[in-house]
């Protein structure tokens, strides 16, 4: 029998197949029973999931990271498909076709690896193509960087993710470049491809996508700047300056403090990578958000918790669509309390603080791992 995947579940279907369980959480209902709060996942996508009778029971017959086995009925449930189980059973790893269960990234995975020997050779500068030489040369490190995601959930959050947004950033680059005079691009490129290379160890990719100890510990940048501090030694007369510049555009690629970077650009192509980088992951995390949501008739996705807005799917290239429901459409603010005006009492003058110069206009993401 066919595995029944993610992608496929329509609203009403029975749903009886194999998933592997990404999130579970024990929650209490109003009526003060428990329930239970799952994700389950395949490589096609991820579903959420109910339990709502003989939890306690359950709950002890299968963790978080495991393979089961579910029986139930799929519904859409603000604008968001669900599943309601009826069973569930862990399923032993033997059992499974790994393949099945890890998400890949929608580019075939040799056409990227070509596209990146095709950048490396067209590298000028022999130092940083010297340097890019050695990491191809690196087999297991390159299989890694082959197959690792790009982030646990924000953005290219699938196998090869790493490569297809390092390679997009580099089709970035070589459409910016030409617009400014004095722009390094061999620098800029190299920097495209390296800035999330620490990922190949902060992350964990055989079964559920996860954060390593070292990746809790030290993070992808830390990691990013030793492995390229590493091969740097073994490019024979590798300018100093051309490091630091480099290293730099690592240390710097998340663009403020309360991002992650331990320091903010401060070169040009520092700058032009923040922006990128930026830009591409963004990018791809809302298609993907739209993209989870392509069985809801609704012309709105529910709201994205980390950027803290709903997305409209259309884009004006469509033909004239049915009107929705206004349930489906993004909720109206609430009403403000009647304001009562009050003469303002004179204060002093203060000097009005400017703001500090960001990219990064969504203050809901500080302090969360998004890259």
């Amino acid at each position: 029998m066919a595995k029944q995947f993610v992608a496929d579940i329509k609203d009403r279907d029975p749903v009886t197949a194999v998933f592997l369980v990404k999130e579970k959480i024990m929650a209490m209902a109003k009526n003060g029973k428990p329930y239970m709060n799952l994700r389950l996942m395949d490589k096609s996508g991820e579903v959420d999931a109910k339990i709502w009778d003989n939890v306690d029971a359950l709950d002890k017959l299968f963790e978080r990271d495991d393979f089961v086995q579910v029986r139930g009925k799929a519904s859409v449930y603000l604008n968001k498909m669900q599943v309601v189980v009826a069973e569930i059973t862990k399923i032993a790893e033997e059992g499974v076709n790994l393949a099945d269960f890890l998400p890949e990234s929608p580019r075939d995975g040799n056409d990227m690896r070509r596209e990146l020997d095709a950048v490396v050779a067209a590298i000028v500068d022999p130092h940083l193509k010297g340097l890019m030489e050695t990491f191809l040369a690196d087999e297991p490190l390159m299989s890694k960087y082959r197959t690792a995601p790009a982030a646990k959930g924000m953005h290219h959050v699938y196998l090869g993710g790493l490569m297809e947004h390092s390679l997009s950033v580099v089709r970035l680059v070589k459409t910016i470049v030409p617009q400014y005079e004095g722009i390094n691009e061999d620098l800029l490129v190299v920097g495209a491809l390296l800035h999330d290379v620490g990922k190949i160890h902060e992350m964990s990719y055989e079964r559920a996508f996860d954060y390593t100890d070292e990746g809790k510990l030290l993070g992808h940048i830390t990691i990013g700047v030793e492995l390229v501090e590493d091969k740097i030694r073994l490019v024979e007369g590798f300018p100093r300056e051309l490091s630091m510049l480099l290293k730099h555009m690592l240390l710097s690629h998340h663009g403020q403090y309360e991002y992650g970077s331990p320091k903010r650009p401060k070169t040009v192509e520092a700058t032009i990578l923040n922006y990128l980088d930026d830009m591409d992951s963004k990018i791809n995390g809302i298609q993907s958000h739209i993209a989870r949501e392509s069985a809801s008739s609704s012309r709105w996705t529910s709201h994205h918790r980390l950027y803290d807005r709903y997305f409209f799917k259309g884009n004006g290239m469509e033909g004239e669509r049915e009107a929705v429901c206004e349930e489906c459409e993004e909720p109206a603010p609430e009403a403000a309390e009647p304001v009562i005006q009050v003469q303002p009492v004179a204060r002093p003058a203060q000097r009005e603080e400017k703001p500090g110069f960001s990219n990064q206009p969504l203050k809901a993401l500080e302090n969360l791992d998004l890259f």
